[in-house]
């Protein structure tokens, strides 16, 4: 290992020099966004993720083991995913006007736009990483992992449904293309990859949950998953909205939009509009 770990937790028991070479690593990967905006949140946010799982591991390699370890295969197997799944999406021909419309969206962007969200995105993605940062450093100091277990079964969950959702979704379009998606998971939630998210990043921050000191621990390593939620509901919304514009005058959409949870399964909300906004 490079550092002690008392120097890895001198600083209010944040492994403070750590988060400088996070931030490092993500600015690096994320500089795609320079190329096209939309990379900064898409491949870059899933290179940002394996990156950072590979380095750290690495230099912690002489005291990281059992569930930490697998904890950072987990963020590693996030990432790689994620990246795949945007790769091959590129290819689809429905996703390809989307594609289109961001492009153009970005094209307008200017450069002190481009570096700030750059800038911005980057520390969002060290702030996800965070507590598993933690893991590896109360590992290496020898502290108990206890609450790691169960963080690692909400990954495990949430990676899942998150790979069963995109797959069940692509698969259902190449026969589907211009019906929406109400089978498998997506007859329980509207939104089951966006769910599947936010378990996963509730699962690496539940793992370190039981190595958190400090009020300043607690704060900034909850930040990444408050931040993530945000992004989840906000993203929910936005697709709720651009839903109710294509299938707004099917009947059978309008039923399938009252009856099953947009985001969380079985909490009965079916909606994240605006008081004021029209369905249609």
């Amino acid at each position: 290992m490079l550092l002690s770990p008392q120097m890895s937790n001198e600083l209010l028991g944040l492994p403070w020099q750590f988060l400088a070479i996070g931030l490092v690593l993500c600015l690096t990967v994320t500089a795609l966004g320079f190329k096209r905006v939309e990379y900064f949140v898409s491949l870059g946010y899933a290179a940002s993720i394996a990156v950072q799982a590979i380095v750290f591991p690495l230099l912690y390699r002489d005291t990281i083991r059992d569930l930490a370890l697998v904890q950072s295969g987990l963020l590693l197997a996030y990432g790689l995913r994620l990246g795949t799944f945007i790769s091959l999406r590129r290819h689809v021909p429905s996703f390809q006007k989307q594609q289109a419309e961001n492009t153009a969206r970005g094209a307008k962007v200017g450069g002190l736009l481009k570096i700030a969200i750059w800038v911005v995105v980057s520390l969002f993605y060290v702030l996800l990483f965070l507590p598993a940062l933690h893991t590896m450093s109360a590992q290496a100091g020898g502290l108990a992992l206890a609450s790691v277990p169960v963080g690692l079964v909400l990954m495990a969950i949430g990676l899942g449904l998150e790979a069963g959702a995109d797959w069940q979704k692509s698969r259902f379009k190449k026969q589907n293309p211009s019906r929406f998606c109400d089978k498998g998971l997506f007859s329980v939630v509207r939104f089951p990859n966006y769910f599947g998210e936010m378990v996963f990043w509730l699962g690496v921050w539940v793992s370190a949950m039981s190595t958190f000191r400090t009020v300043s621990a607690w704060g900034l390593g909850s930040l990444g998953f408050l931040g993530i939620v945000m992004v989840m509901f906000g993203a929910a919304r936005r697709l709720e909205l651009k839903q109710g514009k294509s299938y707004g005058s099917d009947a059978a959409f309008e039923v399938y939009s009252h009856k099953v949870p947009i985001l969380i399964p079985f909490l009965p909300v079916y909606s994240l509009r605006s008081p004021g906004v029209s369905k249609r």
